[in-house]
């Protein structure tokens, strides 16, 4: 499948299930391909073919712009080092999930959340430990008991009963045996355990940190439309810098993205020194920032 049919596939998925869907942009390296939202919750979406060309560098990035717009990011695509993803199975990629379109079409319009996830060795499912542990003790089994009908150690059950996934096998006969669903889903819009806390960039890339003097902070990106995401109390503005023909015509693009997001959209101009709104994106020089008493100040520039 062409990188054009898997995007516009995943942007037919989000639309079907209620989600209102950015525009698309075309600039390379990007973080992202689409932002979605459903007014409940934001998507910050990669799309690719295979899940392992995403860089840590992108990843990073991606993990960033959702986190700030209050939602979660997911990978799209289609395989997985020399194997197709499987459908109702979800990878990891530095600590970001991702699944192909078919287990997004079932999560977000059917709302079958998946149940497997893949591992180093193979397919695995969670089981809740603490449903385990009551189902074993109300048949006055011990752990050995278990784990001998199991065929496993009686350590292996005192972990499954902690939290460690097993196999489809082993998860299947713990069901049948207790003749009840102890296997756990997966919620996507969760970001997972072993996701790590990503270093942000140096705001001295993108040179506006005179905004922090008024109570504003930035949080640098190299891989997305806009260079920076500037919060303010609960405000956040997605924000494009340098020169005019370098961010202007991106001007509409960050817009859109904003009112997807509920957000709002500013791009400074290097070489620039009066105001004007594009859509709903405020261009200004930066020049005049410097005469901005306050953050409220420029939240109400954005909003005029």
């Amino acid at each position: 499948m062409t990188q054009d049919r898997l995007l516009q596939m995943v942007i037919s998925v989000m639309i079907s299930g209620g989600y209102l869907v950015s525009e698309r942009f075309s600039m390379r390296p990007r973080s992202f391909d689409l932002i979605a939202s459903n007014g409940k919750m934001t998507l910050a979406i990669k799309v690719v073919s295979h899940i392992d060309s995403v860089s840590e560098d992108t990843a990073s990035d991606l993990e960033l712009v959702a986190r700030h717009l209050k939602g979660s990011a997911i990978i799209i695509g289609e395989r997985a080092r020399d194997a197709e993803l499987e459908r109702g199975a979800v990878y990891l990629r530095y600590g970001i999930y991702a699944i192909s379109v078919s287990t997004l079409y079932d999560y977000v319009v059917e709302a079958i959340p998946p149940l497997i996830y893949a591992s180093p060795g193979g397919l695995y499912v969670a089981i809740n430990g603490d449903a385990l542990r009551e189902q074993r003790e109300r048949r006055c089994m011990s752990l050995g008991d278990l784990g001998h009908l199991l065929g496993v150690s009686r350590r292996t059950i005192s972990k499954y009963e902690s939290g460690m996934g097993t196999t489809l096998e082993v998860a299947q006969k713990i069901e049948e045996l207790f003749d009840s669903g102890l296997v756990q889903s997966i919620d996507l819009l969760q970001p997972h355990g072993e996701s790590k806390e990503r270093v942000e960039n140096p705001v001295r890339e993108v040179p506006m940190s005179f905004l922090e003097q008024i109570g504003m902070k930035l949080h640098t990106l190299q891989r997305a439309p806009f260079q920076a995401l500037i919060t303010f109390h609960d405000h956040t503005i997605l924000t494009g810098y340098g020169t005019a023909d370098r961010v202007v015509r991106r001007a509409a693009l960050i817009g859109n993205i904003s009112q997807v997001t509920g957000t709002r959209a500013m791009c400074v101009l290097t070489d620039y020194y009066k105001q004007k709104k594009i859509g709903k994106t405020l261009v200004i020089g930066e020049e005049r920032l410097h005469h901005i008493a306050d953050g409220e100040e420029l939240i109400e520039m954005i909003d005029k």
